[in-house]
């Protein structure tokens, strides 16, 4: 049942299907939404009135990047932390309250990317890091300055997000590049590993123990020991490229292509199947060429799958 609805702005449009590409980021009883074009909104959750909004392009002097904006904005400490990208500083802190601009990275100015930024505490400093084309950085939470940097040879598109654990940054891109695991230092960053192991496009990689899974070009299913990069099992047959979620000792793992969603133990000992389903209907609007490029979510013991077109809620309480 509708509750509200909320223009957000100028509809982004291309090959690949009209609309957004970010997922809201809700608040202390605010939501936060952007536009591929750069239209970023808040909103009251209850109600849907708009409170304040802003333009990452006309207002940040920022560039949209070829597929859209697609991050979801970080809200921490009474900030929106966003990634406009360009000249005026790639990431900028916004009042969360007002919408007001509280700094840009003047000193980081690389083109705007896919990947969202999260926010950290090292050094007793706390920090938001993101990963755009050819670099890794960590920003000062209070002004907007680089506390430190590491190179990276994305091409194409850089999508997944940054992990963050015990001082330690793990990212991955696809397009043939891999992944890298950054250690965080007194004076900088420096690289532990760089590898091919994990090359995930945008289905994203979760950090569960001492392991990383996720979909991997070539290698298919992959679990990567977080610390070493080695690869500890693979799976390519039972399920083509797609998305992953975790809930309770599982991994959710969604295939792009034909829709089936298959459950696995998050478990280093191998790929350990618990059950599957495919979902049903399937929007015409994507066949036969369109992929299912969503994540799935999982919230009070429901599961949340969308195609195109479709919204699906599943009851996986065990």
């Amino acid at each position: 049942q509708k509750v509200w609805e909320l223009e957000v702005g100028e509809l982004l449009t291309n090959g690949w299907g009209d609309g957004p590409r970010t997922t809201p980021t809700v608040a202390d009883g605010k939501v936060y939404a952007l536009g591929g074009k750069g239209n970023l909104v808040c909103a009251d959750a209850r109600t849907g009135k708009k409170i304040w909004d802003i333009h990452m392009v006309k207002d940040l002097d920022g560039k949209v990047p070829g597929w859209g904006y697609t991050e979801s904005v970080l809200i921490d400490e009474g900030r929106v932390i966003c990634t406009p990208g360009g000249k005026g500083g790639a990431i900028a802190a916004l009042d969360a309250k007002s919408g007001k601009i509280l700094w840009r990275s003047k000193e980081f100015t690389e083109p705007a990317q896919y990947s969202s930024p999260i926010v950290i505490n090292h050094g007793g400093k706390r920090q938001y890091v993101q990963l755009v084309m050819k670099k890794l950085v960590g920003i000062d939470a209070k002004n907007g300055k680089v506390v430190w940097t590491s190179d990276w040879p994305g091409k194409v598109a850089v999508i997944p997000t940054p992990i963050y654990s015990d001082g330690h940054v793990y990212i991955s891109s696809g397009y043939g590049i891999g992944c890298k695991l950054v250690e965080l230092t007194s004076s900088g960053a420096k690289d532990v590993y760089d590898n091919k192991i994990m090359k995930n496009h945008h289905g994203g990689v979760i950090k569960i123990g001492d392991y990383v899974y996720g979909y991997s070009d070539g290698y298919g299913w992959v679990c990567q020991n977080f610390k070493t990069g080695e690869l500890v099992w693979n799976e390519k047959k039972a399920l083509g490229k797609g998305a992953i979620a975790y809930a309770d000792g599982r991994l959710y793992c969604l295939g792009e292509g034909d829709g089936r969603v298959i459950l696995i133990e998050a478990t280093p000992k191998g790929w350990n199947p618990q059950g599957e389903f495919t979902i049903s209907p399937q929007t015409q609007k994507r066949n036969p060429k369109g992929k299912v490029w969503t994540h799935p979510v999982i919230a009070n013991g429901k599961m949340y799958l969308r195609d195109q077109e479709l919204i699906f809620c599943y009851d996986i309480k065990m």
